[in-house]
């Protein structure tokens, strides 16, 4: 099965300088890279497995990756600012 890598170094490239300084000195936004990173990694462990779970609880950690993506991109781009 073909998976896309949601990592999000891989997703937002051009803010990696900035990832690296809220990692390190900003621990809310450290903890969220952290959640956002463990659930990609569950949900790419499923695909890649071809596991049977249901689309609905698939489809809800999918949901949960995409607000927590949200959440920290708002953060990069206050950063930023």
């Amino acid at each position: 099965m073909n998976v896309d890598h949601h990592d999000l170094l891989h997703e937002l490239p051009e803010y990696a300088e900035s990832i690296h300084t809220l990692k390190m000195g900003n621990l809310h936004f450290a903890k969220l890279f952290d959640e956002y990173h463990s659930l990609t990694d569950q949900i790419e462990e499923l695909e890649i497995k071809d596991s049977p779970v249901a689309d609905l609880a698939l489809e809800e950690m999918k949901k949960q990756r995409l607000k927590l993506k949200d959440e920290l991109y708002a953060m990069l781009l206050a950063h930023k600012a």
